[in-house]
């Protein structure tokens, strides 16, 4: 491929780069009903699920009759009152690399929290008492509960419906399986100087956003179906919804209390769609905390076998790492998140000789995993990064200058960029920006990495230890991932800026109306953002991918400049003057003699006095490469040796994502996923009874991070500016999960020479190794 030359940084912006407050704050912060339960009809049945008790049964019977004679049960529905079509949840581009495996209901349940019944009430008391009446008689199975065994010799087999389809081999429980190898992986590591070989484990994680599921279906007055929903995909939920039940539908997103990957399927919308179709009334379903927590999605548990060599001057040849990953009882995201876990990995270490990636996706009687931010790359940064760390480590190398040594640079590329997409073949890219080396240097120099690993390591009872992790990422699907967006002219001189895109708390209204502003020589203000209507808004592919301002904002761009050029052609006709003696400036059009025009006056006139029209456009963009932004971190971590308590001190992001549209927004961003890595690595754990039941189901039992416990979070951003990006940009949201889990880890090895394998990583555990060390006290 012909590397371009990089496009020529644009220094000073007027609204991009600046950080602006966000534009639906003043909503948020007051209270205002923003939220979908916030607006659903007061006339609305109140939709409940009777859910499994059992990991894997067979319904043998369902006798609903005393719920129905209940007095304000308008309906109870079971698998013979609902279509019989296969789909897949999963809210991904079409068509869905993801297996056909889901029904809305079913005879088989396959973990404890399947949907078995759905019961419609007058009011939730009254739903919750019809779903005590619901009697089932269950043929309980033999279940699969750990992910490790779901391929063994005589395991029951979780998907045995002969509608399912795009499942690898479902008789033995594999949902999905890739493999790919480029150059010789043994031949490499027979001639390497050092070698390491590793098993490490990465867990289960809920999203454990504040807003649960939440959506309400009616009739228009038309008989239209609507389903107002807190989604990150609107239009991929209308498409599902056509598929299952053959309606065509408008589906409305409201704001979002959080999602980060959770929302990117159907949950609650085929529930409320299934009552108002059968009874004509305006259905409405918000999950419990604890429906949430253990009937949704979870993070794909995987385990890596790595095995990695190197010269002994530092060189890196080879890399091969070989996984298992968990999809529980179906499989939306199966592929594509195994496939991420390298494809968003491996393209970082550009300069080895040879690579293998591969594995399976098997079924268990689990909750279904699906998307979770970082999708699948903070599992395989896990395994890659601590082992790259324990190379360094056997060559006596600082981990900063080895993986420098070995890392991508700008106006390079990575043949796994070609081999590996997300659930197919992806595409070859040059990298046009990359700061890594800058994220390297300047992140060390300002977390003090070189003085401090001089420092003493132990002291009384408490360890200190310092670890560094590198990551990319991606901006959205290339060649896949497309969005609009319109924009119409108003004569007060504002625009409607309407974008498929989903903000569902990350700030993207905003950030789209700060690249429309900037493009349009005008003020955030001006921009009045509509977002998430199919029948109103261009299509969006969703919030997913680290999509939105790299996607949407060039869409945006585009659209915006397309509306630049139309003000300007009119206002060439207004004052007869040439398009070449005019521009954009603060909301008016300028010319070279000084005389000008509002946007209003311009509109107005247009509307009624002068060549009558309204100026409105709409672009689209879709993306033939995803530039990676790229980050390094460094932990600091505090081991209390009579307890093996870790307690992360400092940890520092240095973040290559392109122009920083909002850098405030971006910093939230980072520091967001970094404090949900933090809770990967140290705190969040899915814990079982021998039944298959989730115990760790509510905000009690499962610990997050609270604020307190994340203590110094530091987040830097390199001057960079990615060509392809609107103005420069590229993602941020995904990549600050990626390095919490290697960082820590790492520093945990540097402070006490125990290499952990498993996340999250427990105190009690850490110390029994401190024990058999010597070291605990």
């Amino acid at each position: 491929m012909e590397v371009k030359a990089p496009q020529k940084q644009k220094e000073n912006f007027n609204i991009v780069d600046k950080s602006i407050d966000k534009v639906d704050g003043y909503a948020l912060a007051s209270g205002k009903p923003v939220f979908t339960d916030d607006f659903y009809p007061q006339d609305a049945l109140t939709v409940k699920i009777l859910r499994s008790p059992h990991a894997h049964a067979i319904i043998k019977n369902i006798d609903a009759s005393k719920a129905e004679e209940l007095e304000g049960v308008a309906c109870v529905l079971t698998y013979k009152d609902v279509p019989r079509v296969v789909y897949t949840r999963a809210g991904q581009g079409f068509p869905e690399p993801s297996p056909y495996d889901t029904f809305v209901l079913d005879k088989k349940v396959r973990y404890v929290g399947d949907a078995v019944a759905i019961v419609a009430a007058e009011n939730e008391k009254i739903a919750e008492e019809a779903l005590k009446l619901i009697k089932v008689d269950y043929e309980v199975l033999e279940s699969v509960l750990n992910f490790e065994h779901a391929e063994d010799e005589g395991a029951p087999m979780i998907h045995d419906e002969p509608e399912v389809s795009g499942a690898y081999d479902p008789k033995h429980n594999i949902a999905s399986h890739y493999e790919m190898q480029i150059g010789d992986v043994e031949e490499e590591l027979s001639k390497c100087d050092v070698t390491y070989e590793g098993t490490f484990y990465t867990p289960n994680q809920s999203h454990a956003m504040m807003e649960p599921h939440a959506a309400f279906s009616y009739l228009d007055p038309n008989g239209r179906l609507t389903i107002v929903t807190s989604t990150q995909v609107p239009f991929h939920v209308r498409r599902i919804i056509k598929r299952i039940f053959g309606v065509e539908s408008r589906v409305i997103k409201p704001r979002i209390g959080g999602g980060f990957g959770g929302k990117q399927a159907v949950h609650v919308e085929a529930y409320v769609t299934a009552v108002t179709l059968k009874t004509g009334r305006p259905a409405r379903c918000v999950y419990t905390r604890k429906e949430t927590m253990t009937a949704s999605n979870t993070r794909h548990a995987m385990r890596f076998k790595v095995r990695v060599g190197a010269d002994k001057d530092g060189k890196l040849r080879v890399i091969d790492l070989w996984g298992l990953s968990n999809t529980g009882a179906y499989g939306e995201h199966a592929l594509t998140t195994f496939m991420v876990a390298g494809s968003k990995t491996l393209p970082l270490y550009n300069k080895v000789n040879a690579v293998r990636f591969g594995g399976d996706v098997v079924y268990t009687n689990t909750e279904p995993a699906g998307a979770f931010r970082g999708y699948g790359a903070p599992q395989g940064m896990f395994a890659l990064d601590s082992a790259l760390d324990e190379l360094a480590h056997k060559l006596n190398m600082d981990p900063v200058e080895f993986k420098l040594k070995n890392s991508i640079r700008e106006g390079e590329t990575s043949p796994v960029f070609k081999y590996m997409g997300e659930g197919r073949e992806g595409v070859e890219q040059i990298v046009e920006s990359c700061k890594i080396e800058e994220c390297a240097l300047e992140g060390a120099k300002l977390f003090n990495w070189h003085e401090k690993r001089k420092r003493k390591r132990i002291e009384g009872t408490k360890a200190h230890g310092y670890g560094v992790a590198f990551a990319m990422q991606g901006s959205s699907i290339a060649a896949i991932d497309m969005g609009g967006a319109t924009l119409k002219m108003n004569d007060d001189g504002t625009f409607n800026l309407m974008v498929g895109a989903t903000d569902l708390g990350t700030g993207s209204d905003t950030i789209l109306a700060q690249i429309a502003a900037e493009a349009l020589h005008t003020t955030v203000d001006k921009i009045i953002v509509y977002s998430s209507d199919t029948d109103v808004t261009p299509f969006d592919t969703g919030a997913y991918a680290s999509s939105t301002t790299y996607v949407s904002g060039n869409a945006t761009k585009k659209a915006a400049e397309k509306m630049a050029s139309e003000i300007l052609k009119a206002a060439s006709e207004m004052m007869n003057e040439n398009i070449e003696d005019l521009y954009l400036k603060d909301g008016r059009v300028f010319s070279k003699n000084g005389d000008s025009l509002t946007y209003s006056e311009i509109q107005t006139r247009l509307f009624y006095t002068f060549n009558q029209r309204q100026l409105e456009v709409t672009e689209s963009f879709v993306s033939q490469v995803s530039p990676p932004p790229y980050m390094v971190s460094f932990a600091e971590v505090e081991i209390d040796l009579e307890t093996g308590k870790v307690e992360v001190v400092d940890f520092l992001n240095y973040v290559d994502c392109g122009t920083t549209i909002n850098p405030l927004l971006a910093k939230g961003q980072v520091e967001g996923a970094t404090a949900q890595g933090i809770g990967m690595a140290l705190y969040e754990e899915h814990i079982f009874d021998k039944a298959g039941r989730m115990v760790t189901d509510d905000f009690f039992t499962y610990k997050i991070p609270s604020r307190e416990d994340i203590k110094n979070i530091r987040v830097y951003f390199a001057k960079s500016y990615e060509p392809t990006g609107p103005f420069g940009a590229k993602s941020v949201s995904e990549i600050g999960l990626d390095t919490p889990g290697p960082a820590i880890a790492n520093a945990i090895y540097d402070a006490v020479g125990i290499r952990v394998k498993k996340l999250p990583i427990k105190s009690e555990e850490l110390y029994f190794e401190l024990v058999k060390k010597n070291l605990a006290y």
